[in-house]
Order: structure tokens, then sequence, then C-alpha cells
């Protein structure tokens, strides 16, 4: 052999993994030199760990800034893992030889304050393929070599010449293919032919073209890589002799074949920027590995690639019952039958398309047409389960990690709360101490920016007892991990001190009072005096009752919440309860003199307040100021429509205002004096929303008898300006709501004035039958899943 092996792949193809498996089979070269960062020397021998599973990646980060990182990732498909896995299995030395992790990170940070656009058209982060020979998006002026070879071939799609000539190439074709007791080794022309380096031959000869032609492409920094690629080949070769290999980017063969001087080379190095950067292994996912999930890895495709690669033999039928048996599990019915008729139809297809394979194509076109009854709803699971998949690969517990990492990985160990790629929800009763465990580590991730868990309102979130939370591990958590970092070595130490210092550096009210309520949440005792000063100092400084109103909600959740988790909440009581004595006496002059769209906010911090009121310690006494504050708004006439409205239907609901008394209300606020659009503001706020003002209107006769007088009565040139409020108002009840309004506005008021009444409405008792309305409770708890305990406090 004269010079080096140069293997020109497309990173992750099962083709191209394929023909480097058959090369180094067949050269046994001295070393083996890889496209990837050199800091990942020292992590390459953990690739032949046991407990390594891909797919996973290279991930570096800026030890200053942990923000600022990429990856590399690696497929069980991917040239590159295969060309690793081969020299570890027979000690072989394997080396990366790209451009190092310390210089790429502070290019790509360059790159970005230089032209901060992200639509510009630049080169590619390390953490996107650089290469054009990775099905990257060439955008700008860059070239896409593939899609150059495949239109000279005479193909209108890259995917479909690079799958016909790579990566069927050795995959099987159909039942008379052959098979092999190792996967991903198949046969086929890709590995069959006399001399294993052909294709990487043929394929450096069409790229020496293109390079010719083009140039680097549009890809200025490759001409860098290249040339720490150069240097680093020339002392490989120096050390092992000209026999070592190189798997790089096929993009990369004529450069790295191009004769330059160590001088020259050096030249193009010289002054690059640096950081200090760190590097470890971490789990990727199939589905980042897609080119549309933001990483554009290279493929659209991974969980097919995967198939294609680990299939020993009829990759088609093998593939047909993956997507039978997918199906089977979604109560669908498919039977073997089907599976045999889409595999003849996918190899007719791919016959009639001239293909030496079907491809995916054919087969998905197959599947719809066989499977799916021609439905392309079923076809979107195929897609995102199977075509693309949701694999999450493992690394070792020898990887490099840093402290916080790993007491967040001995934390998911003895809560046994797995991170799994597939989004699930997990239901948490917090009388459990597990339970209670996993909700205060997944509120301590959320305050520390790491989304690992979202809290969801599901059918476990009906009492304080119960959370319910959507988990999805995402790679890029990773990042977030080490973020984090900085702030501790632990997650409760972390968590806390990230809280004392938002406590310390916040300066809205209603964020230190959220706070606050994180951290009863996160059970973050040691944060909670800091976080407290600051709400005292926020509270007693600012006088807008707007924002005075925003923050008793999260206190009185907090509260609640803090009673659950028993937690000492006195400090915080004290802070609450005065917050509402000052709301009670700044509201009602805050609601004069409002427009339209101050009046809607504070409508709706009228609800929040109400709400908040009734959860504090001191509830009763509260309550009664509380009372005060709604009479004197729903009476005063320079309040907007809407409050006045509101704060009636509040008092009527608790049971502080006589049906009499909210009846002579209305006829106030709908009499011919008052303007349509007040009137339709007033009616809006009494019985707007989903507050069940609908069925407020149906059990009570006189008052729809009164919306109904007063909108017969509205003038023509005012109606047009009111049918919105209306519309708004009404259109937010449930459909047997309104046709049952709309029945009783037909037949007219009834002789007693009220549906109650034996000449009312057909089905309604004179009254409310205790006896029969506790009955149904046991089936609803049943049907909600609560027991007693969630009904402590509910009024029955």
């Amino acid at each position: 052999m004269t010079g080096p092996l140069l293997l020109g792949v497309r990173h992750h193809g099962p083709g191209s993994a394929r023909a480097v498996r058959a090369a180094l089979d067949a050269a046994s070269p001295p070393a083996v030199l890889i496209e990837g960062p050199p800091e990942g020397d020292a992590l390459l021998a953990l690739a032949a760990d046991e407990q390594m599973r891909p797919p996973v990646a290279l991930l570096a980060h800026a030890v200053d800034d942990p923000g600022r990182a990429a990856f590399w990732p690696l497929a069980e498909f991917s040239p590159e893992w295969v060309a690793i896995r081969w020299a570890l299995g027979r000690g072989v030395p394997v080396r990366f030889i790209d451009l190092p992790a310390v210089h790429s990170l502070a290019l790509a940070e360059a790159e970005t304050a230089a032209d901060p656009d992200p639509a510009s058209p630049r080169d590619p982060g390390p953490d996107r393929p650089a290469d054009p020979d990775s099905q990257s998006d060439p955008g700008g002026v860059r070239i896409d070599p593939i899609a150059v070879l495949a239109e000279t071939a005479g193909y209108d799609d890259p995917e479909r010449w690079w799958e016909d000539v790579i990566e069927h190439r050795g995959s099987g074709s159909g039942s008379g293919s052959g098979s092999s007791s190792e996967p991903g080794t198949g046969t086929g022309s890709a590995v069959d032919d006399a001399d294993p380096r052909a294709p990487f031959v043929a394929l450096g000869e069409a790229m020496t073209a293109l390079r010719e032609m083009y140039g680097h492409g549009g890809h200025d920094r490759d001409l860098v890589r290249e040339a720490h690629m150069r240097i680093q080949l020339r002392a490989a070769r120096k050390e092992f002799g000209d026999g070592v290999a190189v798997v790089c980017g096929a993009w990369h063969v004529p450069a790295l074949a191009e004769k330059t001087t160590l001088a020259a080379d050096r030249a193009l190095l010289k002054g690059l920027p640096k950081v200090k950067a760190e590097m470890t292994w971490v789990p990727w996912t199939h589905r980042r590995l897609a080119r549309h999930s933001g990483y554009g890895a290279g493929i659209d495709s991974p969980g097919w690639y995967g198939h294609l690669f680990g299939a020993p033999d009829r990759p088609v039928e093998r593939w047909m019952t993956k997507v039978a048996r997918l199906l089977r599990d979604e109560d669908r019915m498919v039977s073997s039958a089907h599976v045999i008729e889409a595999v003849r139809l996918a190899d007719t297809l791919a016959a009639m398309r001239g293909r030496p394979l079907a491809g995916l194509t054919e087969t998905t076109d197959a599947i719809r047409a066989v499977m799916c009854d021609g439905s392309d709803v079923p076809l979107d699971l195929i897609r995102d389960r199977l075509i693309v998949g949701d694999v999450l690969g493992e690394v070792p517990d020898a990887a490099p990690a840093v402290p916080l990492q790993r007491d967040l990985s001995r934390l998911q160990r003895s809560l046994r709360l797995k991170p799994e790629a597939l989004e699930r929800e997990l239901d948490l009763d917090l009388r459990k101490e597990t339970d209670a465990a996993k909700s205060r580590l997944l509120h301590r991730l959320r305050l520390l920016s790491i989304g690992w868990g979202e809290p969801v309102t599901g059918r476990g979130s009906t009492g304080t007892f119960r959370e319910s939370w959507r988990l999805r591990w995402e790679p890029e958590l990773f990042v977030r991990v080490a973020e984090a970092g900085v702030w501790g070595t632990t997650v409760l130490s972390a968590a806390t001190a990230k809280a004392e210092n938002k406590a310390v550096s916040a300066t809205a009210l209603a964020d230190v009072t959220a706070l606050a309520e994180h951290c009863l949440l996160a059970e973050l005792t040691d944060a909670l005096p800091v976080v407290m000063r600051a709400l005292a100092d926020r509270a007693a400084l600012d006088a807008d009752v707007g924002h005075l109103a925003q923050a008793l909600p999260a206190l009185a959740r907090a509260l609640r919440y803090g009673d659950v988790r028993s937690t000492d909440t006195a400090a915080l009581g004290e802070v609450a309860a005065g917050l509402a004595e000052r709301i009670c006496v700044g509201l009602p002059p805050a609601c004069t003199g409002l427009d339209a769209d101050g009046a809607a906010e504070m409508r709706s911090h009228l609800d929040a307040v109400h709400t908040a009121i009734g959860l504090l310690p001191k509830a009763q006494e509260l309550g009664e100021r509380w009372g005060s504050v709604l009479h004197r708004l729903a009476a005063r006439d320079t309040v907007p429509g809407v409050i006045r409205g509101r704060a009636a239907r509040l008092l009527l609901d608790d049971g502080r205002l006589e049906e009499d008394e909210a009846a002579r209300l209305m006829a106030f606020a709908l009499s011919p004096g008052t303007p349509p659009a007040e009137a339709a503001a007033w009616i809006e706020g009494f019985v707007g929303g989903a507050s069940g003002g609908g069925m407020l209107l149906v059990h009570d006769e006189r008052l729809l008898g009164l919306v109904d007088a007063w909108l017969t009565g509205v003038p023509a040139d005012a109606f047009t300006d009111v049918l919105p409020l209306l519309r708004r108002t009404f259109s937010a009840y449930e459909p047997g709501v309104r046709r049952t309004l709309g029945e009783l506005v037909r037949r007219g008021p009834a002789a007693g004035g009220h549906p109650h009444q034996e000449s009312g409405v057909p089905g309604f008792g004179a009254g409310l039958d205790a006896e029969r309305a506790d009955a149904v409770l046991p089936v609803l708890q049943l049907l909600l899943g609560i027991d007693d305990n969630d009904l402590v406090g509910v009024a029955r």
C-alpha cells in the first residue's frame, strides 16, 4: 500500500459504515485517524465499555461559560463509530485529528459576535455538520456536493441517489439476500467488491472534481480544519508508517491528499482564538440525529438507517414486521397478509422506479396503501416511533461529568426516575415519601432551568396532595446541567444558591412571590429566609395595587403547599396578610378611571385576589374585609362596568349578596340611562367567562328576564357596538347551556317568576335534595381518582 488509506464517508450512513468496516478488515492499518476533536482521545477507550450504547455524543463546553457548547453525535451506524470500535477491538491506536474544540468553540463565538443574525449563511458550529458531505442545508453560497453528484447522475432527489448508490449496497435485497451473524455486515456489492477500497476511490475522485470546480464550497473554516488534519496525518505517518487509515467526510479527502508544506499548514493555524474547554460523553437520541431537530447531524430517518445497518438480511420484510407490531400495539387490525402484501408492493414500486432495493419512500408508500388504508394519521405515528425513533443512548459511569451531573444521576437512580427520550406523564402522591422526593427534585431542576419535567394539569392533580408532570429528557439538558454547575455541586445546594441570588436581584414583587412559591415546592428551607427578607422589602416599597394583586395568589398557593409539605410558613403568612390588607385599602380608588384594557386586567386581579384570600390563614377575618370592598366596588358608578358586575357576582356566589339585591344591581346597571357599552361590560363581568354565569341565568329567570329586556331595548345604532362584548360573554357557555337559555327566552317568563317553581321549567325540583346530591360523591371520587382527604374543606 502506498500512502494512507483515505476513507471518505458521509456521516451517519449505514452503507458507509459497512464499507469502512470492510476496508479496515482488508487493509489492517497500523493506526486509525478519525475526523473529530482531539480532546476526545482520552475518552475513546470508553467506547469499548459494556455500558456504552449509542447513540452518544462527545460534548465540549467552555469552562468559563458552559452554555458555549458543541456536540459530535455518533450512532451505531456512523462510520466513525464503526472505525473506533474496530480499532479498540483489535488494539490498534485510534485518534481524532480535526480542529481542537478549544479553537472551534472560540471560532464559533467569534463568528456569532461578528454576525449575530442567525439566518446569515456562515460556517456552522461543531454541533452542526460543518461538512457538505453531511446532508446539511448548504444555505447561502455553500454547495451540497451530494446534490451536485445526484443531478449529474440524473436524479432530482439527492437522498434517493445516495440511498441507491451507497446506503442500499450490502443491505440485502429481499429473500435472495445473504445473512451474517454480525449485524451491519450484510452482503452486497459494497462488501463483495474485489477491492473494498474501490467505492472510496470512486467517491474521492468525484469529490476531487468538485473541489477543483468549487474550491472550499463556501465553508471557510474547512481550510483551517483541513490544515490541522494534514498536520496530524503527517505526524501519524511518521509514527506508524504510510499505511494509516483516515475516516473523514468525503469532502475532505482531496484536501488530505493534497501536497502541501508543513509550514504552510501551520501558517493557517497561527493566531487562532482559544478557550479553555472540557469534554465528555453524553447520551444522544435518534430524534436529535434527525436534521429537523435543531442539531443538523445529517439524516431525516435515523430509525430507518439503524434498521438497515442492524438487519442481517431481508431488510424490507423485517421493517414491515416492525411496522405491523407497532400498529397492533396501537389496536389497529394488521395481519400477516398485510405484511406480505406490503412487501410485494414495495418491491414492485422499487422495480417500477428503477431502484436496486425498496427504499424508505417505497416502503412508506406501501405501508400507507396496505396497512393504513390510505390515511396519513397512523403514518405519522410510524414516522415518529420508527422512522425517527426515540432511542436514547447510554454512557458509562466512568465518563467524566461535572459534580452536579453526578449528583443528579445518583438521585435519578435512588428515586428510580430514569431519563427517557420518549415523553411520558408521571403522577405523584405527595403523601408518599418517594413521590415527594421526586417532586422536590423536579421543582429544583426547574429552578435551575433544567427543563426535564413540566407540571401539567391531569387526573392526578385534583388535590393539593397530588401532582402530575410531563417528562422528557433531551440531550441538550446536559449543557443546562453544566451551566447550573456554577451554583453548586449538588442539586440542593445549586438550587438554594440560585434561589438566593434571584431573590436579591429581583426587582418585581410578583417575581419574588413566585420565587417563594417555588422554594416551598422545592423545599429549599435554607433559601427561604433570604427570599422572605427580599419579599418584605419589595412589598413595603411597592405601592401599585396591580403589582400587589399579582403577588398575592402566588403567596396563597405557597402557604397551601407549605401546609401540605409540613413547612413552617408563619413568616410567609404575615407577609401575605399584610398584602391582602393593603389591597383592600388601595383597590377601590385604583379601579376608577380605567380604560377598557385596564378594566379587563383589573377584573382578572379581582378574581385572583378573591381566590387567594380564601386560602390565607385568617380567611374569615380577611374575608369580611374583602366582602366590604366588593360591596363598595359593586355600588360605585365610577368603577367600570366589568368590575362592578364581577364584584356583584363574587358577592352572590359567596352568599354575601341576596338575590333580590343582585337583581336590583343588575336592573340599575341595565337601566335606560346606562350607555349600552357600559351595560354590556357589566353583563360580561357578572355572567361572563367560565364562572358558571350561564347556569346562573338558567336557574334565576328574573336575572335572565332583565338581560333579555335590556337586550331587546338596545337601540339599533348601538347594537353593533355591544355585539362583540355579548358574543364573547355568551360564546364561553357550554352548548347545552346556550340551548336551554334559548328555550327559556323563546317561551317567555314563567308564571311563578322562577324556574324552580312548579310552573317553571319541567324537571327542576322545588329545592336542593341534599341526600340525592351526596349520593353521587362516591362515583365522582372514583372517576377523579381522589379520596376523602382530597375533599377536606370542600363544602358538602
